[in-house]
């Protein structure tokens, strides 16, 4: 098989292989909370069923042999022949587990070495005696078993001689039971099938067939790619001594789905070369889908990057001919073709950035059984609430954001929410509301994990930092509240009295902001005593183009991100005041730190012949910083560039971009220099 098109298969079999795991999930999680429910044990049967025959195409038979065990209980469970209990929930999660990290250890392609035998035999002590099967089931298991012993070899074969134009028929032969070498009559039959076409597969295989297996079959069934008529095989096959029986029909794997058969769930994972349209009750064409690969979607950016800088850059041109040459036609001509160019590049850049980006669903459906599993260990009840999945952001900012998200959640179960006693006692539902929401707000998006617990105690903040060295006595008189609770967010920082596996090692609130702040994103803290706590999060759209304000310092042009400004004003130069040598200014009745960034860039001031200068005030979370600037160039789509790893990471500097007239503007990073003024 060429390794291209294997590499293709495993691709989307992984990709499969995730979807399934995502909605068992989900599908567990329904089964704890509001019971029986024939619609989620069925989904949940359909996503293990769908798991045993992707992973059997691809010869997973750890996956195979742990699915196959799970969709046995719930088929029971629908039967109603096993009731659900918390063991059974608990059980099935435990597989999920087990499936995951299969999955793992398949991607890293070094083997399999996650032990699943204690899993399956804990599975099988669920499982009812076989004996209470019906003679039903147990013909429908015989009548699988052909599908399940297929590879994806057969399946290929299959597809072969359909492309072909020749028909597979599914040929079971049942040999009568005083035969005395019935693998001999099966090479005989096998023959006769070889003479009308091409047997792709044999169940049992005929190589290697002891004596003891041989005495004990009661058949074989056969796989033939023919053009031969039904009633011609079936006749001649009957016509062959000890033959008892011969049923012959159209292999149609859509046909088995209730006899527990793999193919179907193969095919799911088999790509396509031409989507079919289909049409549903309404006579409406469904929404049709195509995997891409990311790395195809980053180049394309890239490429559409490149289009609008060459864009600006056209554009600058323009302007300058025509302001130059007014009176002629051709420079006319180019500024309307140039205002055209511009509308068709950002329709393909809009659009270009709709498909990279995704619902917020696929991260926040890893929530519910991380806050269940959080629940359980610290023995509280929560309640989670989960809104604005369908809120779209840029898939690498979803990559980005889930780390700081569950170090947000993990804290709110363990620190915010209170114990059932205490809650109880402060006539609070003995059960824990925990709140994720998601929602566009202009140019951002807005994420918030908000719990109803106790709130965070300033004073409790400030005595804890001050004992453990991160504020100085003089810092503990002047901070205020507000400014109190931010401590949460220095390094090192902690009030949990003991280490556990949840918290308390002093990390993760540092590292939440720091994260979000190389996002291009702010966090924020509303909280009550008694009440509870609200983490505000404020994130781009995407990282690859932002709104960008073009600011000059003494001729050199820099970029700050439209996300991190606050404001814009004019000022004389008397308003910059001095406190204890440190340079300030009031706006709007607040006192603002004054930064000279010709001072930070060892850049020369340049003599102010204007009686007022412009101001930038930008901010991340509770910060205000107020920048002087020599001159606002206004604002621009802005691509970011990486400065490579030759250049490296730059203190203040989050990338650069191109400018209309080719020359190389920095894009300066607004929490980096709020931490550089810290250390000053």
């Amino acid at each position: 098989m060429d390794s291209s098109y294997l590499l293709e298969i495993t691709g989307v079999f992984l990709d499969e292989v995730e979807d399934q795991l995502q909605t068992m999930d989900q599908e567990i999680l329904k089964l704890e909370q509001a019971g029986e429910s024939e619609e989620t044990i069925q989904s949940l049967f359909r996503a293990a069923h769908t798991l045993k025959g992707s992973s059997a195409a691809m010869g997973f038979e750890e996956m195979k042999q742990l699915t196959h065990e799970m969709e046995h209980i719930l088929d029971q469970v629908r039967n109603h022949r096993l009731r659900v209990t918390n063991a059974m929930i608990n059980l099935l999660f435990k597989c999920l587990d087990h499936l995951r990290i299969l999955k793992e250890e398949f991607v890293v392609g070094a083997g399999i070495s996650t032990e699943i035998s204690h899993i399956v035999n804990e599975l099988q002590r669920f499982s009812v005696d076989s004996k209470d099967l019906s003679e039903e089931g147990n013909e429908a298991v015989q009548e699988s078993r052909f599908l399940s012993t297929g590879s994806l070899e057969v399946l290929l074969k299959i597809q072969e001689a359909q492309e072909q134009g020749l028909s597979v028929l599914d040929i079971h032969v049942g040999i009568a039971p005083d035969c005395p070498m019935k693998s001999a009559r099966a090479y005989i039959i096998l023959n006769q099938l070889d003479s009308w076409g091409d047997v792709l597969h044999t169940v049992p295989s005929l190589e290697n067939l002891g004596e003891e297996e041989d005495s004990s079959l009661e058949g074989f069934q056969f796989l033939l790619a023919s053009q031969a008529e039904t009633s011609l095989v079936k006749g001649a096959l009957l016509s062959i001594m000890d033959v008892a029986d011969v049923r012959v029909s159209p292999y149609a794997p859509q046909h088995m789905e209730s006899k527990a058969d793999e193919v179907t769930a193969i095919e799911s994972v088999m790509p396509k070369s031409t989507e079919k349209r289909t049409v549903n009750e309404e006579g409406k064409r469904k929404t049709q889908t195509i995997r891409v690969d990311v790395e195809r979607l980053e180049l394309l950016m890239n490429l559409v990057g490149e289009l609008v800088i060459d864009q600006t850059r056209i554009s600058q041109i323009g302007n300058v001919l025509h302001h130059r040459y007014t009176s002629d036609d051709n420079v006319e001509e180019l500024g309307q073709i140039s205002d055209h160019v511009s509308r068709v590049i950002g329709e393909l850049q809009e659009n270009v950035m709709k498909v990279r980006m995704l619902p917020i669903e696929q991260l926040f459906n890893r929530f519910p059984r991380m806050v269940r599993d959080l629940a359980q260990s610290l023995n509280k009840e929560i309640e989670l609430v989960i809104e604005g999945k369908e809120t779209e952001l840029d898939r690498t900012v979803i990559e980005e954001i889930g780390d700081p998200l569950i170090h947000l959640i993990r804290n709110a179960v363990d620190h915010g929410i209170e114990p059932a006693e205490e809650r109880k006692r402060t006539g609070k539902p003995l059960k824990g509301r925990l709140r994720i929401t998601a929602a566009h707000e202009e140019n951002q998006v807005v994420i918030t994990v908000e719990d109803d617990g106790a709130g965070i105690d300033p004073v409790q903040i400030r005595n804890s930092a001050l004992r453990k060295g991160v504020i100085s006595e003089e810092e503990h008189k002047k901070l205020s509240d507000q400014e109190a609770i931010h401590l949460i967010f220095r390094a090192g920082f902690s009030t949990a009295s003991s280490v556990s596996d949840v918290s308390g090692r002093g990390v993760g609130m540092d590292i939440v902001r720091d994260h979000i702040e190389k996002l291009s994103g702010v966090i924020d803290i509303e909280t009550k005593l008694g009440e509870g706590t609200r983490f505000k999060i404020k994130l781009p759209l995407t990282l690859a183009i932002i709104t960008g304000l073009l600011i000059k310092l003494n001729g050199r042009t820099f970029i700050l991100p439209m996300s991190s400004i606050v404001e814009i004003v004019r000022m004389p130069l008397e308003a910059i005041q001095t406190i204890k040598g440190d340079s300030v200014v009031v706006i709007r009745e607040r006192v603002l730190p004054v930064v000279w960034l010709h001072d930070y860039f060892h850049i020369p001031q340049m003599r102010q012949k204007k009686k007022q200068f412009p101001i930038v005030v930008v901010g991340t979370a509770e910060k205000r910083i107020a920048l002087v600037v020599d001159e606002l160039m206004g604002n621009q789509e802005i691509v970011v560039k990486s400065l490579g790893a030759y250049v490296g990471k730059i203190d203040c500097i989050s990338g650069s971009t191109i400018l209309g007239d080719g020359r190389v503007a920095l894009i300066l990073e607004v929490a980096g220099i709020g931490k550089m003024i810290s250390r000053v």
